[in-house]
C-alpha cells in the first residue's frame, strides 16, 4: 500500500491508468479482435449453466415449477429478451420453468412477435402471453386473470403432472395470486430462489461482465474527454448512453450524474445544470452492457484547469480509502456480518448521509446480498462471500450541509484466494 495525504490507496490504483488508457484506445481502433460481440465466449455453456442453476432452486425447494415475470430473470433463465424497460412496467410476457424439462416461454400478446420469438435449446415451446393488467383489457381483467390463471395451471399439469401444485413464482400483483390460488396452486416467492441462483456465476458469466465492462470504460473515458465547463449534466451524461448502445449495450438503470453543489447529497439524478470550472461531477454508470450484464461503477471527476482545492482532495481520498480498505478484506468464507464489523469506521460527520450500504451483489443488475453500514442493524443480511460472487463495494463522502460530495464504487470477483477488482478504470490523478 502507499499513502497520500496520510489517506491509505492501493498501488495497484496507480499503475492502472497508463493500461486501461491504452486498451480503451485499442478497442476505438478495432485493434483487439476479442472485443467482436461474442468472440470467446461459450453461449451454450453460458445458457446450460444458468438454467441449470434454476432448476437446482427449484428442487431444492421442491417447486414444480416457478413463474417467471421479471425481464432480467427470463434472461438469466433462458438467454432471450423482448422490449425489457417496456416490460419491466407493463407485465406481459412470462416464461414457465419447470424442475426437470425444457421451458414454455409467453412471448408479448403480439402475433409478429410469435413468429420472431428467439429459441433457444432450454425452450420447448414459445406461445403467445395472456396479459391482464388494466392497460391492455381494462374492465375486462377480472375475466382475463382467471383466463390466464387457468393456462398457468394447465401447463404445470402439463410440464410436472397433475400432482404438481407447488409454484414459486417472482413477482405478481394481488389479482393474479388470488387466481392462482382459487385453483389450488401453492404458490413460493420466487425472487429468493432466483437471487440464489444468480449468486455464483461461471466462468462465461464473468467474461460477458469484463465486455460490459469495458463498454463502461468506453462510455467513462468519452465523459471524461468530453468534460468541459459550459457542458450541462444531461449532455456529459449522454457519453455514456451512446458508448453502451453503439457496442451493444441495452439499457440503463439511473440517471445518477450530479455536478458542484448537486453532488451533495448524494441520489440527485441528472438534470440541465451547467457545469461550472472547478466542479466535482460524480455519477454511478448503473449500466446494462453487451450481454445484458450489469456494470455498476462510481467515479468522480473533476472539471476545468485549475487545481482541485484542498477540501475536494480530502473528500476524494476518504471515498478512495473507504472503497480501498473494504475491498481488501474481501475472500471466500468471510461472513456479510464479519464483513460490516471490520469494515472502514465511516467518520462520524459523514455517517448521516452515507451510501447506505457498503456492498451489493451483481450481476444482470444489483443482486442479493446488500449489505448494510451497521452491523447491529436488526435487518443486517446473514451470509458468506463465496467464489464466483461478483459485488460492488461502494463509498459516498459527503456531509451534511457540505458543498460537495464523491461517490465512489468498485466491482469485485470473490475468488477462491481472495478477490479481484473487475472495475479498471482509472481514478482521478488531479484529486489523489
Amino acid at each position: 500500500m502507499v499513502r497520500r495525504a496520510g489517506r491509505r490507496i492501493s498501488q495497484a490504483t496507480f499503475l492502472q491508468g497508463a493500461l486501461i488508457k491504452s486498451r480503451i484506445t485499442a478497442r476505438r481502433l478495432g485493434h483487439a479482435s476479442s472485443d467482436a460481440p461474442g468472440a470467446g465466449i461459450d453461449s451454450d455453456a453460458l445458457r446450460v449453466y444458468r438454467y441449470a442453476r434454476v432448476q437446482e432452486q427449484l428442487r431444492a425447494n421442491d417447486c414444480a415449477a416457478i413463474l417467471l415475470n421479471d425481464p432480467v430473470n427470463i434472461r438469466y433463465a433462458t438467454d432471450t429478451r423482448n422490449m425489457s424497460v417496456w416490460l419491466l412496467h407493463n407485465p406481459g410476457r412470462y416464461c414457465l420453468v419447470p424442475a426437470v424439462g425444457r421451458a414454455i416461454l409467453f412471448d408479448y400478446p403480439n402475433r409478429n412477435c410469435l413468429a420472431i420469438a428467439p429459441r433457444t435449446p432450454e425452450i420447448a415451446e414459445v406461445r403467445l402471453a395472456t396479459a391482464y393488467g388494466y392497460q391492455y383489457v381494462a374492465e375486462h381483467a377480472d375475466k382475463v386473470c382467471r383466463q390466464w390463471a387457468a393456462e398457468i395451471r394447465a401447463t404445470v399439469t402439463e410440464l410436472m403432472g397433475p400432482a404438481a401444485d407447488r409454484l414459486a413464482i417472482d413477482r405478481a400483483d394481488l389479482e393474479g395470486v388470488d387466481a392462482l390460488r382459487a385453483l389450488g396452486l401453492r404458490l413460493v416467492e420466487g425472487q429468493r430462489l432466483m437471487e440464489v441462483a444468480r449468486s455464483i456465476k461461471s466462468a462465461e458469466e464473468i467474461e460477458c461482465m469484463r465486455r460490459s465492462l469495458a463498454v463502461a470504460d468506453i462510455g467513462m473515458q468519452r465523459m471524461h474527454d468530453a468534460l468541459r465547463p459550459g457542458l450541462t449534466e444531461t449532455q456529459l451524461w449522454a457519453e455514456l448512453h451512446h458508448a453502451n448502445i453503439a457496442h451493444g449495450g441495452e439499457w440503463i438503470k439511473t440517471r445518477l450524474l450530479s455536478s458542484g453543489p448537486r453532488t451533495n447529497p448524494w441520489f440527485q439524478e441528472a438534470s440541465a445544470r451547467v457545469i461550472e470550472d472547478g466542479d466535482l461531477v460524480s455519477f454511478d454508470t448503473d449500466m446494462v452492457g453487451p450481454f445484458g450484464y450489469c456494470s455498476d461503477v462510481s467515479r468522480t471527476f473533476h472539471c476545468g484547469t485549475a487545481p482541485p482545492t484542498s477540501a475536494q482532495r480530502s473528500l476524494y481520498a476518504l471515498a478512495v480509502e473507504q472503497v480501498d480498505y473494504n475491498c481488501a478484506l474481501l475472500r471466500p468464507g468471510l461472513g456479510f456480518r464479519d464483513f460490516v464489523e471490520r469494515a472502514w469506521p465511516i467518520p462520524a460527520r459523514f455517517n448521516d448521509q452515507n451510501y447506505g450500504c457498503i456492498a451489493h451483489g451483481v450481476g444482470m443488475i444489483d443482486e442479493w446480498p446488500g449489505i448494510g453500514c451497521d452491523s447491529k442493524d436488526p435487518t443486517q443480511m446473514d451470509g458468506v462471500f463465496a467464489p464466483g460472487m461478483t459485488v460492488c463495494v461502494e463509498s459516498y463522502i459527503g456531509e451534511v450541509g457540505g458543498t460537495e460530495g464523491v461517490k465512489m464504487e468498485q466491482q469485485v470477483l470473490i475468488t477462491e484466494t481472495g478477490h479481484a477488482v473487475l472495475s479498471l478504470f482509472p481514478l482521478e490523478s488531479g484529486l489523489l
